[in-house]
């Protein structure tokens, strides 16, 4: 190593005084020792009482040990000490913990690294605490010593230094400035190795983060599922209350009964689309667990009201279906549900018609090659399947989950161009 890295090196460490951390990190370590001194005064008084039993001495002796470890030992064991370090290593360390925020110790092992923790910082605010404590108390004495008269000066009784009323007594404030730069360097040192340790000491092990990152891919797939829900319901109800409001508007003075029947369909499908947003909103404000629900979701069960509303908007739909669908398994049954519901509002949509001129035709079909969907619909020169949209994106999602397939394109259907939305999806299903 050149002379020029040693002196980077040193400056580099010096740089470290006008740094605000190297001052955190002191605060910090302070904390250990106004902790120690507390503990110093309990042991102080259950000491007195040990002494004056006139027990022997290797009794007395391991009393007092005793007396020193456990106080520390046990506090460190409580739950919220982890929770308090964290928070003080955070603001004075300037650590960031993968568990943001560092919770309670939940486990006997946290509780473990905890109490390791705890005696660290005790340990090193101890030393760094009785080194403040003269490092500040000799410097006061000696930075004020050049301005004192000449002559023998008591520290301590036993200990003195004299004063000779010239330049050589300048060596004392230099020691009492160069004390102070040293004790906040090694403050520096020690938090930084405290800042290295705590991730690992008070983080959570590995087996912990692998089951917190296991916690955030479900609620990130579960968010995702709902968004897909979101998007499903409320864009089919959005695009049936198009139709049906331009089917209303256009018939208002010849048909006003279609016109009212429309109104009303409207009304149906904007209140399903509310109770639909206000539900997955309100499991997204309650951030509950994945999986959890507080109102049953949509199955083909409830198909006919899905094809009655949509039909509500002057939209034709032949609906073809075979096979026991009511002993399909829930979880498809559902997502049956929604990819039918998007395929309808696709064909709405897209189709590039008016609702009286639209014609649907659905094809729900349970066997034992499985469960296969169609949804078909005439297109015209201004339809549109290949928008940007997310429906399609959300169907293949849901698809893949249950290891299907899709198909999705333009097809012939009825002599004309048409657009046929395929879905299979693999499913056993107990005959009964």
């Amino acid at each position: 190593m050149g002379v020029r890295e040693v002196t980077r090196q040193v400056w580099q460490a010096i740089g470290c005084l006008w740094r605000p951390s190297t001052y955190l990190r002191w605060v910090y370590l302070l904390l250990g020792a106004a902790l120690v001194l507390a503990f110093i005064l309990v042991d102080s008084a259950l000491g007195a009482v040990v002494n004056g039993l006139g027990l022997p001495k290797v009794a007395t002796g391991i009393i007092w040990v005793v007396i020193g470890l456990v106080p520390p030992i046990v506090l460190g064991l409580l739950p919220a000490v982890r929770e308090v370090e964290g928070i003080a290593v955070e603001s004075l360390l300037a650590v960031r913990f993968e568990e943001r925020p560092l919770g309670p110790a939940r486990t006997w092992a946290q509780r473990r690294r905890t109490t390791v923790w705890f005696c660290l910082h005790l340990l090193a605010g101890g030393v760094v605490g009785i080194l403040s404590t003269i490092v500040f108390g000799l410097g006061a004495i000696w930075l004020a010593a050049p301005f004192r008269s000449p002559g023998a000066h008591d520290v301590v009784p036993g200990w003195s230094y004299d004063i000779h009323g010239d330049w050589t007594d300048l060596w004392m404030p230099a020691a009492a400035i160069g004390g102070l730069a040293g004790l906040f360097l090694l403050s520096a040192a020690v938090g930084a190795l405290l800042a290295y340790l705590a991730p690992r000491v008070l983080g959570p092990t590995a087996a912990e983060r692998i089951e917190l990152l296991e916690q955030q891919t479900a609620t990130l797939a579960e968010r995702n599922r709902l968004a897909r829900e979101l998007h499903d319901s409320v864009g089919h109800a959005l695009s049936l209350v198009t139709i049906q409001a331009a089917a209303a508007r256009r018939v208002l003075a010849s048909d006003p009964e279609f016109a009212e029947t429309a109104l009303a369909a409207m009304e149906t499908s904007a209140r399903a689309a509310l109770a639909d947003l206000d539900h997955v909103l309100g499991l997204l404000r309650d951030d509950r667990r994945p999986g959890s629900r507080t109102t049953p979701q949509a199955t083909l069960g409830g198909l006919d009201r899905l094809v009655d509303a949509t039909r509500a908007g002057g939209i034709t739909i032949e609906v073809e279906r075979s096979g026991a669908l009511e002993q399909l398994p829930a979880a498809v049954s559902r997502e049956a549900y929604r990819i039918v519901q998007e395929g309808l509002t696709n064909a709405i949509r897209h189709a590039g018609r008016p609702a009286g001129e639209l014609a649907v035709h659905l094809s729900i079909c349970l066997d034992t090659s499985g469960l296969r969907l169609a949804v078909t619909n005439p297109v015209s020169g201004k339809s549109d399947h290949s928008g940007g949209g997310r429906g399609l994106a959300g169907i293949r999602e849901r698809v893949a989950v249950l290891r299907g397939t899709v198909d999705a394109g333009p097809v012939t259907w009825q002599d004309a161009p048409g657009w046929q939305l395929a879905v299979r999806l693999p499913v056993s299903v107990t005959k009964g």
